[in-house]
């Protein structure tokens, strides 16, 4: 099976980039194929242009998309499953993500823009995010953090666009000094690993 990431960090010696090695080869050891779009590496535009607004608030389906944003959307058909993994900076995903849905998730492609639909072109089997965080789950949903973040990528972003859809969040670690911070982050770094190893679609 074939995973598609999409990684929004602007290095790969942050925990978010441990997460990711970590995940990768579980999806390796799990025999899957994926394919990366690391974002800042690629130097991706997240602004969505005049001409592209034009395309997007016509509804121009038929209309040719910038050649960035057909080459992200073949990587993503050419996958059965789509994982996303970034660090949360104020209760979201960073800019350069967020972006990226503004553009890769356009008319034709991410939905059909008959009038009063918004139906779905392009569904995935499984939708993933894995995310960090300095606060743990218990205290992200304590604020109401978690379920905002949650329903702002499972629901608005990814909606009907997946068939199942997971959130995880790998937090808690900010607080913690010494051997305790490093045993919770390895015990973290073990979840990343059996979400690829286990990973099912």
């Amino acid at each position: 099976m074939r995973v598609h990431i999409v990684y929004a960090h602007p290095t790969h010696t942050s925990f978010t980039g441990a997460i990711l090695a970590e995940f990768t080869r579980g999806l390796a050891d799990a025999g899957h194929e994926h394919t990366l779009s690391d974002l800042y590496a690629m130097g991706f535009d997240p602004v969505l242009d005049a001409d592209q607004y034009a395309r997007e608030s016509a509804w121009a389906r038929d209309a040719p998309v910038p050649p960035v944003v057909a080459a992200e959307q073949a990587k993503l058909d050419a996958a059965a499953v789509w994982a996303f993994v970034y660090p949360v900076w104020w209760c979201d995903c960073p800019a350069i993500l967020k972006g990226w849905f503004d553009r890769v998730w356009s008319a034709g492609w991410a939905y059909a823009h008959a009038p009063g639909t918004a139906a779905a072109v392009r569904v995935a089997r499984k939708a993933l995010v894995l995310c960090t965080a300095g606060h743990t789950t218990a205290q992200l949903k304590d604020t109401g953090c978690y379920q905002a973040m949650a329903t702002s990528m499972l629901d608005d972003r990814l909606g009907t666009r997946a068939v199942e859809r997971q959130f995880v969040v790998f937090g808690g670690t900010t607080d913690l000094t010494g051997a305790e911070r490093e045993t919770e982050r390895q015990t973290q770094l073990a979840a990343a690993y059996r979400e690829g190893r286990s990973l099912r679609a």
